[in-house]
């Protein structure tokens, strides 16, 4: 097996917002063993207020044209003392066209009023969504549902041009170590060969076109502490032979993972990783080489990954968000500009040009410069 150097890495960005607070605030650097540079500039644009509000669970695509998305309201009354209580959940579903700028409501999808969480890919023609007990497929060329026979897992899920590849997940204390291939053009599922990787609820990794790239992490939640040795924290599954093989873990690997992931045409990008979520690496799967990023001012949690061609993008979905650009040349961090939402926003998807991010029946978009 290779062992793994850790040296500096070109640059990457990472973005999140304050939560809670409105308007856009001006760039802070922070250099990593570097001058200062000055930042590009502020590019947030505020949305036309969708059509319907989502509380809660919110699952999106974007299929090249419009942005898909679906989740839980909650629905409250009062007390007869005026104070607000839960009654339920509703569905919700509807789609962002950016080229006229219109939201449009869809039909909700059928099944369960609740699922913890929906895992989807966008395959060109449908949005599939898998949960870890419900999965739907949504086809906007007939604005039609249909409900999967089951879920290919509810950890981490990837698209690999003809399949949807799902490995690990779990739910109350438990962690699944399996994984299924779903093939939309002919219904088929298939179980993927045993994997050498700890079991995980929330695995990170990425596709590179070749092989999904699996970081489990090693903590055990059932047990409270780590799992044994010899179960691997990372390996590469590669689908034309069903076949995995083990790679080099990431360095915090028995701490669990909190971070995200993105392919970058050479490397997986890792950003959140560690206990204090500042810590960043680059993964090459030729090599079988990691290399540590400059680490992050401040920790992030709950965050998502989206690579834009130039920088990879990480949204924070929990406490108060924060926005992070890396510079791949000169290995340091700059701090972005708040989004004008108020509350917890949740990141969307990258349209090919812009993040977009969202909360409640608000949302607005990042483009980022150059």
């Amino acid at each position: 097996m290779s062992h793994a150097t850790e040296t500096p890495v070109k640059k990457l960005v990472v973005l999140t917002t304050l939560a809670g607070l409105g308007t856009a605030i001006a760039f802070l650097l922070v250099a990593c063993g570097g001058a200062a540079a000055k930042p590009p500039p502020a590019a947030w644009q505020p949305l036309p207020k969708a059509p319907g509000q989502i509380d809660q669970n919110r699952t999106s695509v974007w299929t090249g044209k419009q942005l898909i998305l679906f989740g839980l309201r909650r629905v409250t009354a009062l007390d007869s003392r005026g104070a607000p209580y839960f009654v339920k959940f509703i569905d919700v579903a509807e789609s962002y066209d950016p080229a006229s700028k219109t939201w449009t409501r869809l039909s909700p999808p059928p099944g369960p009023g609740y699922v913890p969480e929906y895992n989807a890919v966008w395959t060109g023609k449908e949005m599939l969504a898998f949960g870890a007990f419900h999965s739907v497929a949504y086809d906007p060329a007939t604005s039609t549902w249909r409900t999967l026979r089951k879920s290919v897992g509810g950890g981490l899920v990837v698209w690999t041009g003809h399949e949807a590849i799902g490995w690990g997940g779990g739910c109350c204390g438990d962690a699944w170590g399996n994984g299924l291939a779903y093939d939309p053009a002919t219904d088929t599922y298939r179980e993927l060969a045993p994997s050498p990787l700890a079991p995980s609820q929330g695995p990170i990794g990425a596709w590179t076109g070749h092989e999904l790239v699996l970081f489990s992490g090693g903590f055990d939640p059932a047990a409270g502490k780590p799992y044994p040795a010899k179960l691997a924290r990372a390996a590469a599954y590669n689908p034309a032979t069903d076949t995995w093989r083990r790679i080099t873990p990431l360095p915090n690997s028995a701490l669990g993972f909190v971070g995200a992931a993105a392919w970058d045409g050479r490397e997986v990008l890792v950003a959140g990783d560690g206990a204090s979520g500042r810590a960043a690496f680059a993964y090459d799967p030729a090599t079988n080489r990691r290399r540590a990023l400059a680490p992050m001012p401040f920790g992030l949690r709950d965050v998502s990954a989206f690579w834009t061609g130039h920088r990879l993008l990480v949204w924070g979905g929990s406490e108060a968000g924060r926005g992070l650009a890396y510079d791949p040349g000169a290995d340091r961090w700059s701090v972005l500009p708040l989004a004008p939402l108020h509350g917890l926003a949740t990141a969307l998807d990258w349209t090919g040009r812009s993040l977009v991010v969202g909360s409640g029946r608000h949302a607005a978009a990042f483009t980022p410069a150059g």
